[in-house]
């Protein structure tokens, strides 16, 4: 009798469970089915500077600059560089923020406070399309990108049909279809690959925290849960309640913009940050995982719970991770940024 009330409980459990599964996947739409429209190969027309430009590795250009102004078009090709970070990139004020130290977190609990200096941020997360440049420059087999300890595991950075490329992608290209949504299928390293190849970084965890919840040092000292302010709004970011169930490019949401105008930094993709992963349990010992992991902010559109799609939830992922969640943005310290000293020439001095 027992076993029997058992298993009447049981199926109807199973049944509870089913029908709640599908309850939620006709509340979220399936994505959209296209066929694999393969990106065309992209001619560089120029060499030197002009390839820099070409590429997009427009920081890379400045660094050396005092080499480019004395070749042909090359003080063009400055000017033209730092005209286009200018419109790529935000200045993000000096401020504080303050860190959770523990798994389970409430407010009024241990936190580390951090000072945060003023540094420039991508407005957008990095593209399909802007990743595949550092694809087609072989950027993969340039082991100057990458960590010694780390170059066993190049062979596995590979794409679905087995060319060094985002796990996502098809015989070393993107889906032209998603040229602008952010790159994802990409690991910490691959992230940092990329950032290194531009002649940028990623962001520390305090900087995208700080470009994200906007605590800066001033008299009205505001602190946002979220880039727009203190309420969720699934209007203005791409999480799993906005119902998109995949990614949109990089320029939407617009209504979602932090301040400064950097966008979707809450939701749309989770993003890497140049930080380990560091957290406590309730008695403050270390929780460590089995492999390294790096911290991830910001939420994705496959975020369920809205409490981890803040400025100011914490999370990691292990570094060698290629999920279809997780993309990144780059970083630039201010003193490469001659456009705001109108001081160009100092660059690469």
């Amino acid at each position: 009798m027992a076993l029997s009330l058992f298993a009447r409980t049981k199926n109807w459990t199973n049944k509870t469970t089913k029908r709640t599964a599908m309850k939620s996947r006709k509340s979220m739409p399936e994505p959209t089915q296209r066929p694999f429209v393969p990106a065309p190969q992209k001619s560089l027309n120029g060499d030197g500077a002009k390839c820099l430009l070409e590429q997009g590795r427009y920081a890379v250009l400045l660094r050396d600059a005092h080499h480019w102004k004395t070749q042909p078009d090359g003080q063009d090709a400055i000017q033209a560089a730092n005209l286009k970070l200018e419109r790529r990139m935000a200045l993000v004020p000096a401020g504080t923020i303050s860190l959770p130290t523990t798994l389970s977190a409430q407010p009024g609990e241990t936190e580390t406070d951090v000072e945060v200096q003023p540094f420039l941020l991508d407005v957008n997360a990095v593209t399909n399309a802007r990743f595949q440049d550092f694809v087609d420059d072989d950027g993969y087999d340039e082991l100057d990108y990458w960590p010694e300890e780390i170059w066993p595991h190049l062979i596995e950075f590979k794409d679905m049909t087995g060319e060094p490329a985002p796990r996502f992608w098809q015989q070393g290209r993107h889906d032209a279809n998603l040229a602008d949504h952010p790159v994802v299928g990409i690991s910490w390293y691959e992230a940092q690959a990329f950032s290194l190849w531009i002649g940028q970084r990623l962001p520390t965890e305090t900087e995208w925290q700080m470009s994200a919840c906007w605590h800066i040092n001033s008299s009205a000292d505001i602190m946002r849960r979220f880039p727009w302010g203190d309420a969720m709004d699934n209007q203005r970011c791409n999480i799993w309640s906005s119902k998109h169930g995949q990614t949109v490019p990089v320029d939407q949401y617009t209504r979602g913009a932090a301040p400064n105008q950097v966008l979707q930094l809450v939701g749309n993709t989770w993003e890497w940050t140049d930080a380990e992963y560091q957290i406590s349990d309730e008695q403050g010992r270390p929780v460590l995982g089995e492999m390294p992991m790096q911290s991830i902010r910001g939420g994705a559109f496959d975020t369920y719970f809205e409490s981890q799609s803040t400025a100011l939830f914490r999370t990691g992922q292990i570094a060698l991770a290629r999920t279809p969640n997780i993309g990144f943005r780059c970083a630039m310290d201010l003193s490469q940024a001659a456009w705001l000293t109108d001081d160009s020439d100092e660059i690469g001095e």
